[in-house]
This record gives C-alpha cells, structure tokens and sequence, in this order.
C-alpha cells in the first residue's frame, strides 16, 4: 500500500508538507474538509492549501510557524480552527527534523473533525447540570433544618429538634451515597476501579441484603435459594462491590415496584447449565417492567425509569462493576410484568486484564 492510500484509509484527514513548505501528500478526507482534491493540492504551498482561519480570521500557518520558532519543537498542539465552510475542526501538527541544528524537512498535519469534541462538551454540560441538581435538593433540606435550629433553637421542643436532626442526616447520607456514586462512576469510566476478590458465599451475602433491605421498607422482599444439596458455588467476587450491586438491585426493585420483590440465588455451569460455574441472581419486582426498547439505555448514566426519584447512576455503576469481575448483567420480564434483572459471578477470577 502506498502512502497515498494509506493516508486516504485512516479516518482524520492528513496534510504533509515538504522542507520547501509544499504540500506532497493530501489525503482524501482533507481534501473533502478544505474544499480541493488531493491532486490539485500537490505542489501548493502549506498555507495556501491549509486554509483555516480562527475566530478572528487569523490562518493557521501564520500564527503556528511551523517552520520558524525554536529547534527543540515537534509538534504542534491540537487547537480548534475553522474550515472555509465555517465547520469546526481539531488541528495537530508534527514537526520532523534529521537534527536539532537542522531546518525543518517534514511538517505532517491531521485534521480531525469536531462534531466529537462537541458532543463530548454536551455530555459534560449535562453530568455537571445533573449532578448540581442532584446535590441541591439534600443541601437544601440541611441547611434550612439547620438554619432552623441555630434561630429557634430555645423554641423548638424535643420531638420537633429530632426530627430536623433525623432529616439532617438522611440528607447527609443520601449526599453521601451520591458522592460515592460519582466516584466509583469515574473509576469504571478511567479503569482505575479496584477490586478485591475471593471466594466468597453468594448466599449468605444475599441473606444479609434481604434482611438489611427489608428492615428498611414495608414491602415483602421473599428470597429463595436454589441450589443442589442446599449449598451454593463459592463465587470469586470482592464482597463490597458484590454486595453494592445485589443491594441496588433489591433497593431498585422496591423503589419502582407495585407489590412484593422476589430474589431467586441459583448455581450455574459446573453441569447445571452451558454457563461458566458460578451463581446467578434474579430480582423480580411487579412494577411497569422496562420495554424492550428502553433496555439498551437502562446500564447509561443518568438514566431513570419512572418518576420514583434516584440518581439515575445505579444501574451504570452495576454494569460496570459486574463486568469488572467478569460477570454479566440482563434485563427481561418477570412473571408478575415487572422488570427482572440477571446477574451472575463467577466461581473463578474471570476477571480482565
């Protein structure tokens, strides 16, 4: 493959110049975005055929020199500049000398368009926007019970006092579990998410969930475990984030059902099933359920089903936490109508590399 086609095969648009500032090689994609053909353009002066100008008409040779300045440079940063028909683009340079007290003998640009980087700030503009609006309302509700107290204090009985101090801390804790969330968000979307995994009994966790969950809530939670001999494969899971995902679920599944809450621990693989060995949860509520064209949004950020308040982070951070140990997580429908989601953990360290 010649460097023609090469060039015209990668998917930003690319510019070479020569040690006489004339271009040598245009890719296919360049030339669409300057409005010439790779042809035409060979022989041309840089200048001339990069044709991007700033906001204030500024072109882009003149103001980056790429052949003038100090021998040490070799690149160009990438900036945003404007192509003839006014559309955005993300412009880099590399700056190739034989030797530092050498002229230049390459300059090689890419063009990259900025419809990514747009949508990027858009997506940021809208965690920013959520995420202010999630953290008002608690800090709302502190500060006005707390402002209450420090003016009324002498006022105010003792059942009225515990009450405002009871608020305070759910709104602190609800802060709290926000500002967790949001950090195990980054984590899974930077790689950096820690685990700790080891063998671990999946139904004595689950037991616990339940327990813990329906001490909280009116709704009847039934849990069932099924298993050969009454015992459940070890799984190989860290048991803090094990018991993070189970309890979203448990939790999500009150939070948006009409009726009782089912969860079903079963083993898999091993001879029970084509599945690896391990366990497989399913919480089943009796809520609206998820309609099948909504199920490839329910794992995205900021997501919410219904009006029944949350995050919207939950099942996001669940995605990415089953995954992270090498599990998988699905959404169908439960014999009541509601929504049913499936997880399962492996028996061995499954996890990727």
């Amino acid at each position: 493959m010649d460097a023609q086609a090469l060039a015209d095969s990668l998917p930003d648009g690319v510019v070479v110049a020569d040690a006489d500032q004339r271009v040598v090689l245009l890719s296919a994609q360049a030339a669409r975005m300057l409005g010439t053909t790779s042809e035409g353009a060979l022989g041309r002066p840089l200048p001339e055929v990069l044709a991007l100008r700033d906001q204030d008409g500024r072109a882009w040779a003149a103001c980056n020199t790429p052949y003038a300045g100090i021998a040490t440079r070799t690149a160009v940063p990438e900036q945003s500049w404007l192509l003839p028909d006014g559309t955005e683009v993300l412009v880099a340079a590399r700056i190739h000398r034989d030797a530092l007290d050498r002229p230049v003998r390459r300059v090689a640009v890419t063009l990259r368009s900025g419809r990514g980087r747009a949508r990027l700030d858009r997506e940021r503009s809208d965690l920013v926007a959520t995420v202010a609006h999630e953290l008002r309302s608690p800090l709302t509700g502190v500060k006005g019970f707390v402002q209450a107290l420090l003016n009324r204090w002498d006022k105010l009985n003792d059942d009225q006092k515990k009450l405002m101090l009871t608020t305070v801390s759910a709104d602190s804790d609800r802060l709290s579990r926000l500002i967790a969330e949001l950090l195990d968000v980054a984590r899974i979307d930077t790689g950096r998410l820690q685990l700790y995994p080891r063998p671990s009994d999946a139904g004595v966790l689950v037991t616990r969930i339940v327990e813990s969950v329906q001490a909280g809530t009116a709704r009847p939670i039934h849990l069932r475990i099924d298993a050969p001999d009454g015992e459940l494969p070890p799984v190989h899971v860290d048991p803090d984030k094990f018991t993070q995902v189970v309890t979203n679920l448990v939790e999500n599944g009150v939070r948006h059902g009409d009726g009782s809450v089912g969860v079903l621990v079963e083993a898999v693989g091993a001879g029970h099933d084509t599945d690896p060995p391990g366990v497989r949860i399913t919480v089943d509520d009796e809520g609206e359920g998820i309609p099948e064209e909504m199920r490839r949004r329910v794992f995205t950020k900021f997501w919410k089903g219904g009006a029944r308040g949350g995050s919207g982070l939950g099942l996001y951070i669940v995605h990415g936490l089953v995954r992270a140990h090498g599990g998988t997580v699905t959404i169908g429908d439960a014999p009541g109508g509601g929504a049913r989601l499936v997880t399962t953990w492996p028996s061995e360290d499954r996890r990727q590399d």
